[in-house]
């Protein structure tokens, strides 16, 4: 999840500095196991020196899908839960879908973004596979090639990779439920699909306005259980370009929370952001909508609670027929 570069190095913090983690959240200790188990068998089409130790660079350097794991959903079907990791630490990059942006078999558009944002991003997208798709033997693959470097990662049922982003099972915390509309409908979970995309119009002279609405738990837990002494609120909302031909400028792409109700710790809220979206050209875009609660990042490991959602933009240069 995530957008922008929020504080991520080029290597997932949970793989060299797991947080202090009591028996009962020990679940972040199987995200490490995963990662090395990945590397070890040559789950991840790339070497664990190319992955731990490339070196820092400003500009050119690979892109390497991120594999969080899969889920079962309500019908039998499964989902797997993707980000990323952009190893420039300052640079975008775009990627549009085809040879060198593909997801097979099946693609090689499964809805992955094509714009890039620096460092780590979890969970920002799903891809789900029928009930049929039921062994570790199957899989599927996806492939981006970024300055010329090539990175592919598997996407596969593996027992080891069952994660829960709808629960976390040590304190039943769950992620933020977001809304476009106060009282509208809302999306519960990393669930940001393009066939779900709210859909919005605006033009090259007009920023389009953003509003989102989100209600949560409140549920705190860390490594210690300690409470912070200044905590974040306990939502926050994050915008970032994920699909279109030009650039995209947010008035905040983290936008103030507005608190409507609660605001402490475990005490329940809801709250509001609102920002604007500007586009250097016309087109058809997509913008990808993040609410983290306090489990931040990546859920601190947990891979548990956010919640994601798409709106799709029509853009026009704005001149009259």
């Amino acid at each position: 999840m995530g957008v922008g570069n929020r504080g991520f190095d080029s290597v997932p913090r949970s793989l060299f500095h797991p947080p202090e983690i009591p028996a009962m959240r020990s679940h972040s200790f199987r995200i490490v196991a995963r990662w090395c188990a990945a590397l070890a068998a040559g789950g991840v089409l790339v070497s664990a020196q190319q992955l731990t130790q490339e070196p820092r660079r400003e500009f050119g350097t690979s892109i390497t899908g991120a594999f969080e794991g899969w889920f079962d959903n309500p019908d039998g079907s499964r989902s797997f839960l993707v980000g990323y990791l952009n190893r420039t630490p300052t640079q975008p990059v775009d990627i549009p879908i085809g040879p060198n942006n593909r997801i097979e078999p099946g693609g090689p558009d499964m809805g992955q973004p094509t714009h890039f944002l620096p460092g780590r991003h979890w969970g920002m997208f799903t891809v789900t596979v029928p009930k049929d798709f039921t062994t570790p033997d199957q899989r599927l693959t996806w492939t981006i090639v970024a300055n010329g470097q090539p990175m592919t990662i598997p996407l596969r049922l593996h027992p080891d990779y069952v994660v829960s982003p709808f629960t976390d099972t040590a304190v039943k915390n769950t992620p933020p439920v977001l809304r476009f509309e106060e009282k509208g409908p809302g999306v519960q979970g990393p669930m940001a699909l393009l066939s779900t995309a709210v859909a919005r119009t605006a033009s090259m002279s007009s920023p389009v306005a953003l509003s989102l609405w989100a209600s949560d738990d409140a549920r705190f837990a860390s490594g210690t259980m300690a409470l912070p002494r200044n905590p974040p609120p306990p939502v926050e909302f994050f915008w970032s370009k994920y699909r279109g031909p030009g650039e995209v400028t947010f008035e905040k792409a983290h936008p103030t929370t507005e608190i409507l109700a609660g605001g402490g710790v475990n005490v329940p809220f809801s709250g509001k952001a609102t920002t604007t979206a500007s586009f250097s050209e016309p087109g058809e875009y997509v913008l990808h909508a993040t609410a983290q609660d306090y489990s931040g990042e990546g859920g601190s490991g947990e891979v548990c609670c956010w919640t994601t959602a798409m709106v799709k933009v029509s853009v026009t240069d704005g001149s009259r027929k």
